[in-house]
């Protein structure tokens, strides 16, 4: 159930019918209480006493913190309206990723269509009304001939109006069908005639064609005509419309949205249920025609024609919120009796009021978790299958079915839509998570064991394993593993840290089945990536480390429209080790294993057969699990390399390195080398870094230039504190200092210049050379690209040379004004200050991971240097 609750709450709607807002001025044009009811004139004044008049003040209220009394929610909304930059409407669009606005409802008292875009991750697309394309071009027409007769009315045929307009109209109409902000159509015939319509056939006679226009031209004369209503015309335009939409050259035909059932009492209602269309959709059964807002009170109806005719589609919208919350979910579930989801759509129909789209988004929701939650109570069906429902009717079959070509991702977890936030990880939906696992194994057959592994604040990499056959079984029925909520607090040895968890208490650990890969020693096993959630509601554990990195990913592309590619050189010293000779004893690391030759990027480091059988396994091993290995070499240290990976999304990119890391580390094992992470494990060589490259893209209006600036700048801002998350422990500060090609000792940034801890490549690719391979990953690079999302004002000079050599004097001059912690005791400090950092990571994961690093190094304190160095190595 935890699954569905999600998905209806994260997945983002692709509204695909609604209408302009109006213009500031022109609000009073319409009553607020047409928000809930299609009535009009006298009867809106009895609007109050209805269900969905008295729930929507009920949600309001609660929303906007006011009694739940119509005059204090007005109120409020008009406090709300008055904030600069539309911080109401923005919050009245969340969740909602593109609208399809049919912007033919009320001309030049409405903002226009594109304007929308400001409140939605995807732009906005129009829906144009045939209807209003025929009436205006009737219209300029007509001015047209006036004009040129000079009020002689006696002068204008009836033949020469129509033949001048239909030219007209047919220009109009090919312009929209190939115009490709354009995706779909609208007739109204509903209101005006009703959609009993007739063949073609049966609006060719010319004698009733020349009577029509011979009316409507009556009608101009006199300065009558104001809509396209005539019996014969009506329908005369439309399969005019329908013909050149359908008969496109076009790679397809856009969509044709029929209003049907519930309108205002503008409608003949007996006329308007979407059985009287079955013979013009058996006329154009190409054209994909859609039955809106539910065809209410008729939806059984349009739920059958959409069932038995492959061209027709059913939009269950416009009753959020017109009608009662009961009466929603009858409609959900008659839509649900006999059409298929793939042909189900939903729309806000809102209109006019940012609150009308509020509202139904809200309702909508709650309709589908009410709905498909009895289905799954009921067993009639799966929890997979109804977040498949929901996927369908709120995003896939719109984005198919108007070609949007938009990717489905779920909201991020800080959206305040309805309800608990994220429980899906990663970036796909609960189905397309499960079919990343599904198709895996299709194409691994051999695979018989998947180990579930996530990295703990020590970066210790733990896991569950289970056979494939009970991994499809658990998580195609939506359930999940459980784990002791002390996971995040338990030191290397198990030893849980106080305050940071205890016995009581479980979390449920969630598969992201996107990272799914070949494991590194055995073939019949596969590894996955996790993130947790809290087990009774599904929300994301806040001090989740990969949730943590997810959320600031979301964050940049949702608010600055950044998106960011991250590579990885990994470095590694191979050691020999000897068995201890009692239990109690650590085992002995030594020094190399290859030869003391060794140097930087020489070819006789390559010498050794045994190393080299080893390097040549690592790299079919990485191969086997999908990992590009751009490059490898030796590095300075006895028996160290480098590997570097290519360039991933930043999920991607970690779950790719510590799959790289398991894969050395293992192969090494099998040839009896120890590959370690560790930053110095041999005092007096060069040390090993975990340097990162980073560089990004952005679609926002400010220049490439200053947005990655300012990032850079930020992630300098706050080096300090970062030092807490990418240097860990004592031992990382041993690696750093002037002179050694490490990164330095002072907060400065540098083209080209391995002596800072930035160094600057070529336009937004920088390299990160402070972090090590004690860091947990996810949240190191979280912590980088947070600190960069806070950014800064303010960032020191160019440095081109290495900073150590240089005086105070020119250190000042370069506006350099900070150094690098020299202690982890000092970083602790700095991350303990920092409130922009912890403001972006969090403050509960903060404190927590203080928390679990002070305890640590507390009990590692107990442990003399050489037993301590080896215990290290062989755990990093």
């Amino acid at each position: 159930m935890e699954l569905l609750i999600e998905a209806v709450q994260r997945t983002p709607i692709i509204d695909h019918h609604a209408h302009n807002l109006l213009l500031p001025d022109e609000l009073s044009a319409h009553d607020m209480l047409s928000m809930t009811t299609e009535a009009t004139g006298p009867a809106l004044a009895h609007t109050p006493s209805t269900l969905a008049h008295l729930r929507a003040v009920k949600q309001l209220a609660q929303i906007l913190s006011c009694k739940p009394t119509w005059d204090a929610v007005q109120k409020r909304i008009d406090e709300e309206r008055s904030k600069p930059d539309d911080v109401w409407a923005r919050k009245c669009f969340e969740g909602i990723e593109t609208v399809l606005v049919d912007d033919g409802l009320d001309g030049n008292i409405v903002h226009p269509y594109e304007w929308h875009d400001r409140f939605t991750r995807s732009k906005c697309k129009k829906i144009v009304r045939i209807e209003k394309v025929a009436e205006e071009v009737i219209m300029i027409t007509a001015a047209v001939f006036l004009r040129k007769y000079g009020g002689n009315s006696e002068s204008i045929r009836a033949t020469d109006l129509s033949h001048l307009v239909m030219k007209h109209f047919t220009a109009a109409m090919k312009n929209a069908v190939k115009n490709s902000e354009v995706v779909g159509f609208k007739s109204v015939i509903c209101y005006r005639t009703g959609l009993a319509i007739g063949g073609r056939k049966d609006y060719q006679d010319a004698n009733q064609l020349g009577s029509a226009w011979a009316a409507v031209l009556q009608q101009i004369l006199r300065n009558e005509f104001t809509r396209l209503e005539d019996p014969i015309l009506s329908p005369f335009f439309l399969h005019t419309a329908v013909e050149l939409i359908r008969d496109s050259e076009g790679r397809r035909i856009k969509p044709l949205q029929f209003h049907t059932g519930l309108g205002d009492n503008d409608i003949a209602l007996r006329f308007s249920s979407p059985s009287h269309l079955q013979p013009f959709i058996k006329e154009y059964p190409d054209l994909p025609i859609v039955l809106l807002h539910a065809s209410y009170p008729f939806t059984r109806e349009a739920g059958y024609l959409a069932s038995v005719y492959e061209n027709v589609y059913l939009d269950i919208g416009e009753v959020f919120p017109m009608i009662s919350q009961e009466g929603q979910e009858r409609v959900v579930s008659q839509a649900l009796e006999l059409c298929p989801s793939e042909k189900l759509t939903w729309s806000t129909d809102g209109h006019w009021f940012p609150e009308t789209y509020l509202l139904a988004v809200l309702q909508v929701r709650e309709a589908l978790q009410q709905v498909l939650g009895e289905y799954i109570r009921r067993e009639t069906l799966e929890t997979v299958q109804a977040v498949q429902i929901v996927e369908d009717i709120l995003f896939e079959t719109s984005n198919r079915l108007y070609d949007l070509q938009l990717e489905l991702l779920p909201l991020p977890s800080t959206s305040k839509v309805s309800g608990p936030p994220s429980v899906i990880p990663g970036k796909t939906s609960w189905p397309h998570n499960l079919a990343c696992l599904t198709s895996f194994l299709d194409s691994n057959p051999d695979i018989d064991f998947i180990r579930l592994q996530w990295l703990d604040y020590t970066s210790t990499l733990r896991t569950r394993i289970l056979t494939t056959t009970q991994a499809l079984l658990l998580f195609s029925q939506g359930k999940s593993i459980a784990l002791v909520s002390a996971v995040f607090g338990l030191l290397q040895t198990d030893v849980p840290t106080p305050g940071c968890g205890g016995p009581v208490g479980e979390y449920s650990l969630m598969p992201c089945f996107e990272s799914l890969r070949r494991g590194p020693r055995n073939p019949s096993y596969a590894i996955v990536q996790c993130e947790f959630r809290e087990k009774e509601t599904m929300a994301p554990v806040s001090i989740c480390p990969r949730t943590c990195l997810r959320n600031i990913v979301e964050r940049a592309k949702a608010e600055k429209g950044i998106e960011f590619l991250v590579g990885y050189e990994t470095e590694v010293v191979f050691m020999h080790y000897s068995t201890p000779a009692s239990p109690e004893d650590f085992i002995q690391f030594g020094t190399s294993p290859v030869s003391h030759a060794h140097a930087w990027s020489a070819t006789r480091a390559l010498h050794n057969p045994k190393m080299m059988h080893c390097l040549e396994a690592i790299i079919v091993a990485l191969k086997e699990s999908n990992i590009t290995l751009q490059q490898f070499h030796p590095e300075s240290s006895l028996g160290q390399y480098e590997f570097v990976t290519t360039p991933l999304p930043p999920l991607a990119a970690v779950d790719a390195l510590i799959t790289t890391r398991d894969i050395i580390q293992n192969i090494a094992s099998q040839f009896e080398m120890r590959a370690t992470l560790h930053p110095k494990p041999v005092l007096t060589q060069p040390g090993s870094g975990q340097h990162i490259h980073l560089s990004m893209t952005q679609n926002g209006d400010e220049p490439a230039e200053a947005v990655y600036n300012n990032l850079y700048a930020g992630i300098l801002k706050y080096a300090r504190a970062i030092c807490a998350i990418t240097y860990p422990l004592p031992e990382s500060y041993n690696r750093t200092g002037d002179g050694v090609w490490a990164g330095g000792r002072y907060v400065a940034w540098g083209s080209m210049n391995r002596e800072t801890p930035l160094r600057k490549l070529e336009g937004s690719h920088w390299e990160v050379r402070f972090v090590d391979g004690f860091a947990n990953s996810y949240l190191a690079l979280a912590a980088l690209l947070g600190a960069g999302l806070q950014g800064s004002d303010t960032m020191p000079k160019d440095c081109t040379d290495d900073p150590g050599t240089l005086s105070k004097a020119e250190i000042e001059a370069l506006e350099i004004h900070e150094l690098m912690p020299v202690s982890v005791e000092e970083s602790w400090e700095a991350l303990e200050t920092s409130r922009g950092l912890r403001d972006v990571l969090g403050e509960e994961l903060c404190e927590h991971f203080l928390k679990v690093k002070r305890h640590e190094g507390k009990w590692m304190g107990s442990v003399d240097g050489e037993r301590r160095r080896n215990w290290l190595i062989e755990r990093y």
